[in-house]
């Protein structure tokens, strides 16, 4: 038998790889992947093409880019914070909740996978910046600005994940998921800024799979919302621990 204390703490491992696999996904959205290149040479004070031949200027952009990496996880985990604190006031009717809020990931899901579409998630939301290009401070505000903008492809998959964090019931466990979330979405910018001519290839690849990549993640905010609905997630961790022993040493 296991302690119910150390799985309720593996438990959170798989929704951890789902925050961080969602936050991947976000950013190979139609909204951000393309925007991608412009948005960093901008953040750098460089053009796409100082960025793409010297070194010096990707050295300047990846600084750049670790700043605005930091200001959209800084709005993350704050939502990460409110939204877990909000599901923490739930908890006598959290069953209740778990089951609302799968459902409610499930539709966004179908949302992308194409079933249906739901107007108002097709609307773009960006808050201005300003000329906020070629310093660390100016990158961290455009990040802060990134992350408020609540793009309409960025909008369902965060909106799965804060549930998830909200289903939690714990400030500390939904913060945490949504760091994860941070980082899927923060690394490939950093990994962009650092390797950007070897990564042009695939980044291209990715823009003609794009139809494929959105299903791909309605697919997987689908598959996380029927999880939700039905308390897979822990029965999910049971079976980590029993493959992987070396989990039940966490916590």
């Amino acid at each position: 038998m296991f302690d119910t204390s150390i799985i309720f703490d593996a438990a959170l491992l798989p929704a951890m790889v789902v925050a961080m696999m969602a936050g991947l996904l976000s950013f190979l959205s139609p909204c951000v992947l393309p925007i991608v290149p412009p948005y960093l040479a901008y953040m750098g004070g460089v053009s796409v093409t100082e960025m793409e031949k010297t070194s010096q200027a990707r050295r300047r952009v990846f600084l750049s880019a670790v700043f605005f990496v930091l200001g959209l996880s800084t709005v993350f985990i704050l939502l990460g914070f409110a939204f877990s604190s909000m599901g923490r006031m739930l908890l006598r009717v959290q069953d209740w909740f778990v089951v609302i809020a799968g459902a409610a990931v499930m539709i966004l899901g179908a949302h992308f996978v194409g079933v249906f579409r739901i107007r108002f998630l097709d609307r773009e939301m960006r808050v201005d910046a300003g000329d906020k290009g070629g310093s660390a401070f100016g990158a961290y505000v455009l990040g802060l600005a990134f992350a408020f903008g609540w793009t309409p492809c960025l909008g369902p998959i965060l909106g799965a994940i804060l549930g998830l964090a909200a289903s939690e019931g714990d400030v500390v466990r939904g913060t945490v998921l949504l760091a994860a979330y941070a980082l899927g979405l923060g690394i490939p910018f950093l990994l962009v800024a650092a390797f950007f001519p070897r990564l042009k290839g695939v980044m291209g690849w990715m823009k003609r799979h794009m139809d494929r990549i959105e299903r791909t993640s309605g697919l997987l905010l689908w598959t996380v919302g029927l999880m939700m609905l039905t308390g897979q997630f822990a029965a999910f961790s049971y079976w980590l621990l029993e493959q992987f022993p070396a989990l039940a040493n966490i916590g």
